[in-house]
């Protein structure tokens, strides 16, 4: 990846890569308008809209980057380096955070120890007698695919956030092919050297839409495909043990301060 230019440094950075989502984008920063700790920015990638994503994100506010390489994994990894926030905190358009979803993000990470960060949701649209458990299951299923992949905790693009020098540290590792999962890809490369904590609580609510049949079947390819893209170097017993050997290295680094 380039380099990206300097520029002045802020507190929280919020990221939305959005592409012709521009009624989930308008109720996603009216969301974010809403905290009890305001974000310092709010980045609004545009992944080549031809709807007014980009008009509903001025028009609040918002700081719109373009980026002209389809896909999220490309989007998002835009929004990152263009972020000027120390803490870099990460949702999807169709996202909808709860008012202290910035708070809980920021007070996880006041952890020294802590690099980044996820936490779960439940839906927000869908037959309401079943939001809850259909979320539960479709994460419960991403984690149950993806901690083992990875011998620690994934991350999830809807609902996350992590320190931008954990960022710079990755980002010329990070693939950007459209057809792999950008939170997933992001996890391998942070996850051996960076730790990463689920927060807990019903900070964020998302769409439903995630399993239609159609798309979660391709969310599903694009999941064994990010895996795939890391071996044979990251194959689970390797991995582990390189995660292990991190860990025992961090703590005796930790013990000897």
């Amino acid at each position: 990846m380039p380099e990206r230019p300097p520029h002045p440094v802020v507190g929280v950075s919020v990221v939305i890569p959005v592409r012709n989502d521009g009624p989930h984008l308008w109720r996603c920063l009216r969301a974010l308008a809403a905290q009890t700790l305001a974000a310092d920015e709010i980045v609004v990638v545009d992944n080549g809209s031809t709807d007014d994503s980009a008009d509903i994100a001025r028009a609040t506010g918002a700081r719109v980057v373009f980026c002209g390489e389809r896909g999220i994994p490309a989007a998002a990894s835009t929004g990152y380096d263009a972020a000027r926030g120390e803490l870099i905190l990460r949702l999807d358009a169709d996202s909808l955070p709860a008012p202290t979803w910035i708070a809980s993000m920021v007070e996880a990470l006041a952890d020294t120890e802590v690099d980044a960060v996820t936490g779960g949701a439940v839906f927000h649209d869908g037959p309401a007698s079943r939001r809850v458990l259909m979320a539960r299951v479709f994460l419960g299923t991403y984690n149950t695919f993806a901690f083992p992949a990875l011998g620690h905790t994934p991350l999830w693009g809807s609902n996350m956030a992590f320190r931008r020098a954990a960022w710079e540290a990755v980002r010329d590792r990070v693939h950007l092919d459209p057809e792999l999962h950008d939170d997933l890809d992001l996890a391998y490369h942070l996850g051996v050297d960076h730790r990463i904590r689920y927060v807990p609580g019903r900070h964020m609510r998302v769409s439903s839409r995630t399993v239609e049949p159609r798309r979660f079947a391709r969310c599903f390819r694009r999941g064994a495909g990010t895996v795939f893209a890391h071996w044979p170097a990251d194959v689970p017993p390797v991995r582990w043990a390189r995660v292990a050997r991190a860990r025992r290295r961090a703590a005796r680094i930790g013990a000897g301060r």
